[in-house]
């Protein structure tokens, strides 16, 4: 009787702490994989920022012999979202970089214009890819900006969290601009352009449309353009990047109006600011949809402005950032709009002139 008494109460041990235990197991495993899952973030977030550390160097080391070139630091306005509005800094400015390029060989007596240059891409930042434009720049005479806005990817996770697509990283290029025209004295400020492609063009559309009196030139190369659009044919893995809780953090379907209010083709009554756009009918990121959506937005508004749809032109979404004779010949489009209105000391007429600006002459 004893015996089988005990066989029950082992039974019954065994039925209540085998799922206990094996739950407990679960927890802990879980607790592991979580924590993995953020060590791994963690660590990529380091190997972005030595990867930045090492393209500084490579940028450098390619543009040095021509320009003098800088990273200032600099404020734009508080974050978007405080987390904790009664924290310690809460309502703090937010710091990031700039580059600074200029020409060695100026006079600063004289004045020159300028052009700000924001980087595109989501999470992205200022990089070697822009080598050569830097350098066409400059043989031009230009003096060269370009923000490490909030949310660039090289400066940790904390500034890559502070991402406002669409909203304060306009703010924070305008704040490069500023800086700028208010700490040297060689550079014009009623001779002042923005250049950017992708999401940098949306960065400069949105520029001009905010502050159209300190900008005399724009150009926007295959700019994201409508960003309810961009919802629609994009995936759930890129959507997500914008709805995650540091970023926008609603989808297009919960706040149709903050989407609008965030792109171009939706604020096209605002131009003033004389504009060329380009886009590509093969662009394989901003779909030529979304340009198309831009240009007839402003033809509806009444305004003035300058375009060219490509069609098919190798490259994709790149193709007059690349080094092809094609992609220069497309660029000394956008240098000799750009001349009209900001009047370099050295414009560039050829593409022999591109290609010696190239190696510094």
């Amino acid at each position: 009787m004893k015996m089988n008494i005990l066989c029950r109460v082992l039974f019954v041990c065994l039925v209540v702490c085998v799922p206990l235990l094996s739950q407990a197991h679960n927890d802990s495993l879980a607790h592991k994989i979580d924590s993995l899952v953020k060590s791994h973030a963690e660590l990529e977030h380091r190997l972005d920022v030595l990867e930045k550390l090492t393209d500084d160097v490579l940028l450098f080391h390619r543009v040095g012999h021509v320009a003098f070139i800088d990273k200032v630091y600099m404020t734009g306005p508080p974050l978007a979202r405080e987390k904790n509005p009664t924290a310690l800094g809460a309502g703090n400015p937010v710091k990031f970089w700039s580059y600074v390029f200029f020409r060695r060989d100026i006079d600063v007596r004289d004045k020159y214009p300028l052009i700000v240059l924001p980087h595109g891409g989501v999470h992205s930042n200022f990089s070697t890819y822009y080598t050569h434009i830097v350098l066409e720049l400059l043989a031009q005479h230009y003096i060269v900006v370009a923000a490490e806005y909030r949310g660039s990817t090289g400066y940790g996770k904390s500034f890559y969290e502070k991402i406002d697509y669409g909203g304060l990283e306009i703010k924070d290029v305008k704040a490069s601009r500023d800086y700028m025209v208010e700490n040297y004295e060689f550079v014009d400020a009623h001779r002042v352009g923005i250049v950017g492609w992708s999401h940098g063009g949306l960065i400069a559309l949105m520029n001009i449309y905010d502050h159209p009196n300190d900008y005399q030139a724009a150009f926007a190369g295959v700019p994201v353009s409508d960003l309810v659009a961009r919802m629609g044919y994009y995936d759930d893995e890129y959507r997500a990047l914008y709805s995650a809780d540091y970023h926008i953090g609603k989808t297009a379907h919960d706040d149709v109006n903050e989407y609008r209010r965030r792109s171009p083709a939706w604020n096209a009554h605002k131009l003033k600011t004389p504009l060329l756009i380009h886009t590509n009918t093969n662009d394989e990121d901003v779909n030529v949809l979304e340009v198309e959506h831009l240009i007839k937005s402003l033809k509806a508004e009444g305004k003035q402005f300058e375009y060219e749809i490509f069609q098919d032109v190798p490259g994709g979404h790149s193709f007059d950032r690349m080094d092809t004779k094609k992609a220069k010949e497309i660029r000394l489009k956008i240098y000799h709009f750009l001349s009209r209105y900001l009047h370099p000391p050295k414009p560039l007429k050829t593409i022999r002139d591109m290609n010696r600006a190239a190696y510094g002459h």
